[in-house]
């Protein structure tokens, strides 16, 4: 039996001690199957970041378990995290994170040296990965010389180097406009329908709500429900088109 993508099982998360503790996850059961594509939405303050940030090895639970892909990665010595975000996850920001002083080619390029790719193989692949989404001419600008839309399918592109499993994208179209925003969430989609990885983000934008396979309500630290996902506006779709064939935004 193959494992799902994600399965946690009654997470809970405080921050500090006695009466200054904040419990800010409350006993979280999730699973999540391999090339979902699933977003977690709620309040500001609901415990959205946080979970994401346990499920994306950056921080343990006070209690509770965590299974990426069959493999526990939570609760697992501190010491352990980088290595196993490396090995199974590709984060996708808000702000996009992109090295200021690097070109889009140099910042992937980074991401894959980080994992041992030697600099001429990890080249290659940012040239390839960046002709994916859409940007194969603008290997060679920097962050400044890109639009919003632009830096994020950087950022994308610089995710999935190297082929980890999994996607995870915190607010990753809240600073963009309607139509760079339903672009790159486009872009996500595609990589969990056509290339298997799996994808979770965390949004408050309901103009992608319509992307998702599923979506999971996050209120004061539990999972309330699961609300139906709602249909697009037909002014708001983008026409489907290949990563390959993506024009520039």
């Amino acid at each position: 039996m193959i494992a799902p993508a994600i399965v946690a099982r009654a997470l809970t998360k405080t921050f500090g001690q006695g009466e200054l503790a904040v419990s800010v996850l409350k006993g979280i059961d999730l699973t999540v199957d391999r090339g979902e594509f699933v977003m977690l939405a709620g309040p500001s303050g609901s415990g959205k970041t946080t979970l994401l940030s346990i499920l994306g090895c950056v921080l343990n639970p006070t209690d509770g378990d965590v299974k990426l892909f069959g493999d526990t990665t939570a609760p697992r010595p501190e010491a352990e995290l980088p290595r196993l975000r490396l090995a199974y996850i590709g984060f996708v920001f808000q702000g996009h994170n992109l090295i200021a002083s690097l070109t889009a080619t140099e910042n992937i390029v980074f991401q894959l040296a980080l994992r041992g790719v030697p600099t001429r193989e990890a080249t290659r692949e940012a040239h390839r990965l960046l002709e994916r989404v859409g940007l194969g001419d603008k290997r060679d600008r920097k962050p400044a010389d890109l639009s919003g839309g632009q830096r994020q399918r950087v950022a994308i592109a610089r995710a999935i180097a190297g082929a980890p499993p999994l996607i995870l994208g915190d607010e990753p179209t809240a600073s963009l406009d309607a139509q760079s925003g339903l672009r790159v969430t486009e872009m996500l989609k595609e990589l969990a329908r056509e290339q298997g990885h799996t994808v979770l983000v965390v949004t408050h934008d309901n103009r992608i709500f319509h992307f998702a396979d599923r979506m999971i309500h996050i209120e004061d630290g539990l999972i309330r429900d699961e609300p139906p996902i709602p249909s697009a506006r037909p002014s708001a779709r983008v026409p489907s088109t290949s990563l390959q064939n993506r024009v520039n935004s």
